[in-house]
């Protein structure tokens, strides 16, 4: 578990699919409510089963119908955030130790348009991994439960590729909500497939690694990540 990595600083090296196997969740408790557009709100974070975990990441994300204006510090502190991505909506978090089901933070909202909180309010593995492991060491996914009984929690997300343009090798990464057979196809502009990889990948993270020597090209390139449920697709750019 890579606490206090908030800032996406951290260099992956790892050249095939990560095994990860979620053994359940660990949520985020918080009160939802109707925002109106041009009033502040302050949410705040607790978690029943705190005292259960060893600790948590995760990267909170807003929608556009919000702004963040503030950062509540309570068990967690100012060492447990991130906001280099604050302005695409993202904020990396983690923290570990040992506390109750105190206020663990609080975010000061300031809704844009008038929206459920939990419609702009979730949980991402984009740049932080959300994840938590409790007393035994068992891998938890990491979601919030609102009190109107909406659950968010990471899904299926395909992340873009880092470094990006590259030379050598790249980082392909994607988060999905179960195990299950997942392909990653590379392809050129004229839609012809370079490479295409077909693994039996793991609910939550996963990452492989591309050397652009496998592909024989050079310039744009898109990569496809495909389940039975779900797809999607981003671009690339090689280098000479």
């Amino acid at each position: 578990m890579k606490i206090g990595d908030v800032n996406a600083s951290a260099t992956a090296n790892l050249t095939s699919i990560e095994e990860r196997d979620m053994q359940g969740l660990f949520a985020f408790q918080v009160a939802d409510v109707e925002m109106t557009a041009g009033n502040e709100y302050t949410v705040a974070f607790t978690a029943a089963d705190l005292a259960k975990v060893q600790g948590y990441q995760a990267t909170l994300t807003l929608t556009s119908a919000v702004e963040l204006v503030d950062v509540v510090y309570g068990v967690a502190t100012a060492e447990n955030f991130g906001l280099r991505f604050v302005g695409e909506g993202m904020i990396t978090t983690s923290w570990n130790g040992e506390a109750t089901s105190e206020v663990l933070f609080s975010l000061v909202l300031r809704a844009k348009t008038d929206a459920q909180l939990s419609n702009v309010l979730g949980v991402s593995s984009r740049y932080t991994v959300a994840e938590a492991y409790n007393q035994a060491g068992d891998l938890l996914n990491v979601g919030i439960n609102f009190s109107t009984g909406a659950v968010s929690a990471a899904g299926f997300e395909l992340y873009q590729n880092t470094p990006n343009p590259f030379k050598g090798e790249t980082m392909i990464s994607w988060n999905q909500p179960e195990d299950a057979e997942a392909v990653l196809t590379i392809s050129d502009v004229t839609g012809k497939v370079l490479k295409m990889i077909r693994t039996q990948a793991n609910k939550g993270y996963n990452l492989f690694t591309v050397r652009s020597e496998e592909l024989g090209a050079v310039g744009v390139l898109s990569y496809t990540v495909s389940t039975a449920d779900f797809t999607a697709t981003k671009k690339m750019v090689i280098i000479e």
